[in-house]
């Protein structure tokens, strides 16, 4: 089965009238929280994911994910590569490594995150493995609704490329119609 398949058969896109974390606004969300409730599914398309950076040769030994749509989709694309698992997550609205997360300078690390929009949180990440003197071998996501626009600077890999439209919310055509909005991401915002 394709992955966008699978992620059609558990209810990970869905329709409707959205607010987006960036704010800006939808008619269609990936919530792919939805995928990491079906484990084997998700060791599928986390392996193939882990497959596509297998080929590049050199030994990926890390995988990081964003807090929190990245942590289970790097333990399962570590788990998948044979490497470690760490996550980044938010502390003083900065993102950062805890619990002891470190890496040695020159290890190589994949970054990992199940939706990319416009990949602020990845780049996050990608500049904390910087500091620390680490290689970023790449990034990976289960989907890219970027549209193509998200650049990291390192390849850049998704399973399914989706061109999700938004809009900024003064030129909503579902707020036009007076549809009601769900706020559906990890991140509060205010109404």
């Amino acid at each position: 089965m394709e992955p966008l398949e699978i992620l059609q058969k558990l209810g990970v896109l869905q329709t409707g009238h959205f607010r987006l974390t960036s704010g800006r606004h939808s008619d269609r969300y990936m919530q792919c929280a939805k995928l990491f409730e079906h484990p084997e599914e998700s060791a599928e398309l986390c392996g193939r994911l882990a497959e596509t950076f297998k080929k590049q040769g050199r030994g990926i030994g890390v995988v990081a994910g964003p807090a929190l749509g990245g942590i289970i989709m790097a333990y399962e694309v570590a788990r998948a590569l044979c490497a470690r698992n760490i996550f980044a997550e938010r502390e003083n609205g900065a993102m950062t490594f805890r619990r002891g997360f470190r890496v040695e300078p020159g290890e190589r690390v994949l970054v990992v995150e199940d939706v990319v929009t416009t990949g602020g949180s990845v780049r996050e990440v990608i500049e904390l493995l910087r500091g620390m003197d680490a290689e970023v071998a790449g990034v990976g996501s289960i989907v890219d609704r970027s549209a193509g626009t998200a650049a990291f600077g390192v390849d850049f890999h998704a399973l399914v490329p989706m061109d999700i439209k938004s809009w900024d919310p003064h030129d909503c055509p579902l707020c036009k119609e007076g549809l009601p909005i769900t706020k559906p991401g990890s991140r509060s915002m205010k109404q």
